[in-house]
């Protein structure tokens, strides 16, 4: 071998190298970080390129990009997290990641506030965090990833994942999607991380890491009072059991369809949905026909419903895991009751003491209680969405019904007429989100959720007038 073959096996070697190292050039991007250290130290570097050398345009140009080739992955990213959970339905999983994908907001959504006066020129701009820490659920892994990541980086942010260990497939294959995305438009590595050991121990050390300077965490109480406590400001998807009142002056069929359409929307899985139906007396016989009419079925022996409790309950009283996010023909035919394939709510009539009522279930199993009036309906709905603020709905055409169960509810989000997930930008006219903050207080999260405002101010000049 001579100096010229030499020379150019070095050469080929050097830009071989080059090509694995530089995204832009059909590389790969590290994205998936054992070590928590290493994630964050990537997601810094990456977050000051991605705030200093990429303006609103650039950011908006690969944001839609990256819009566009998750699509390309839709059905491959909810397939996945189905099987990768065992919770939820095929169609519904579909629609919630391309809710993700399209309805979330970008860096269109931020503007700047001017004001002028006598002593000059005010302004206040919203400015990244830094490196976010987002801890995500097993009950909406993926499409929280895709909504967080838009939201996240649209504001100038990084942001490392902590995967739930139940989830952890479909998390690191949504990751991977972006990451190939983003590296091939030239974001820079680490814009978007994530931890592949998966661990309370780990996930603590991420919510406390010292650079990390923003968490956002979806999940059990545990891990949102985890967030609470790191000593960072925190995001967090508190508890809830939303109540759905229909009064005597609902469209009934229509509320009845919208009801089953909310309850069931991947089997119950998200945060909002309808858990607990609240009936007026006086119509809750038609209003059930309609919804026997219109996919769901209603348990009436007592020995069904007594086989249904040791199903669905565990020997705390606690909904069994086993039974989350299960459609609701899986839950009947473990109880040998066989129903058309197209039933998607189990109905079951009870009292407000029940169970069924008081906890979050997350499945397709909606109880329903008869009251005698709005009033009674209204304070029963108070009582048993548990003060946690965070979710309800009510199907009337009277305003003083609708207008006074708003005000005194006072929870994050409420869905008048329409199903629940009307409120997640599915058939409504609002953004999509997947981080809905309770116990913090920011609502629906936006990019501006993920972002500090920081004020300029310029004395005695720039006032026009």
């Amino acid at each position: 071998m001579d100096q010229n073959d030499l020379a150019r096996i070095v050469r080929e070697v050097l830009a071989r190298l080059e090509k694995e190292m530089d995204p832009a050039r059909g590389g790969k991007c590290p994205h998936g970080f054992a070590d928590v250290d290493e994630a964050v130290e990537a997601s810094v570097s990456a977050q000051a390129t991605w705030h200093r050398d990429f303006n609103i345009e650039a950011k908006s140009k690969i944001i839609g990009g990256l819009r566009k080739d998750l699509l390309d992955h839709l059905e491959e990213l909810a397939r996945l997290a189905l099987e990768d959970t065992g919770m939820g339905r095929l169609d519904d999983k579909v629609l919630k990641k391309e809710l993700a994908i399209t309805k979330t907001p970008g860096p269109e959504y931020f503007t700047t506030k001017a004001v002028s006066g006598d002593n000059g020129l005010v302004l206040e701009e919203l400015a990244p965090f830094g490196v976010i820490a987002s801890i995500t659920p097993s009950t909406n892994p993926v499409a929280s990833v895709i909504n967080n990541t838009i939201a996240m980086i649209a504001g100038g942010n990084a942001v490392v994942f902590a995967p739930h260990p139940g989830a952890r497939r479909s998390t690191l294959r949504a990751v991977e999607v972006i990451n190939e995305s983003l590296a091939r438009q030239g974001a820079p590595c680490g814009l978007v991380a994530t931890l592949t050991a998966i661990s309370m121990e780990n996930v603590d050390k991420l919510m406390r890491h010292p650079k990390v300077r923003l968490v956002a965490a979806t999940g059990g109480p545990g891990v949102v009072h985890a967030a609470l406590s790191s000593g960072k400001p925190a995001i967090g998807a508190g508890p809830g059991n939303p109540p759905v009142v229909v009064d005597e002056t609902a469209h009934l069929r229509q509320a009845a369809i919208d009801v089953i359409l909310g309850c069931s929307f991947d089997n119950n899985l998200p945060c909002t949905s309808e858990k607990e139906l609240i009936a007026v007396n006086c119509i809750a016989d038609e209003l059930k026909k309609h919804m026997l009419e219109n996919g769901a079925h209603e348990l009436k022996a007592a020995s069904e419903i007594k086989r249904l409790r040791e199903l669905v309950f565990d020997d705390k009283g606690k909904p069994n895991k086993g039974c989350i996010g299960k459609d609701a023909t899986w839950l009947l035919k473990q109880i040998d009751v066989v129903v058309p394939a197209k039933t998607r709510v189990l109905l079951i009539e009870c009292d407000e003491e029940d169970p069924f009522v008081q906890e979050e279930m997350l499945m397709p199993v909606l109880p329903m209680v008869r009251v005698a009036d709005f009033a009674e309906a209204l304070a029963m709905a108070l009582r048993v969405e548990h003060g946690f603020r965070h979710s309800a709905a009510i199907h009337s055409t009277n305003i003083d019904n609708m207008s006074l169960m708003a005000r005194l509810m006072e929870t994050t989000i409420f869905t008048k007429n329409a199903p629940s997930y009307a409120s997640l930008g599915y058939g409504g006219d609002c953004p999509t989100a997947f981080t809905i903050a309770t116990s913090t207080g920011q609502g629906p999260t936006t990019p501006l959720s993920f972002c500090r405002l920081r004020r300029c101010t310029l004395h005695g000049a720039f006032r026009i007038i």
